[in-house]
């Protein structure tokens, strides 16, 4: 399942400003969610790309002190649903 990030800029702004500890660099982010590259979390900010996994999803929301609904939209219909692998 695919989430859709509602705001690049929201999520920059969160990295900044997380609800838990320090803020987060792009790698540091992709560090503490255990992504094998950082090219994710830097294509999510620049808008090149404007989903993820929904367990990347998650993992973001819970590494940043938010709520994932702050940040990302769930598939608005069963067509939208997709398993695919980051």
């Amino acid at each position: 399942m695919r989430y859709t990030l509602r705001d690049p800029g929201m999520l920059r702004k969160v990295m900044q400003y997380p609800g838990r500890g320090a803020p987060y660099s792009i790698r540091e982010l992709a560090e503490a969610i255990e992504l094998k590259h950082h090219s994710l979390v830097g294509h999510l900010l620049t808008g090149e790309r404007d989903d993820c996994d929904s367990n990347v999803a998650h993992a973001i929301a819970g590494a940043l002190g938010v709520a994932v609904l702050v940040l990302f939209a769930p598939p608005t219909s069963p067509d939208s649903i997709e398993s695919s692998t980051e």
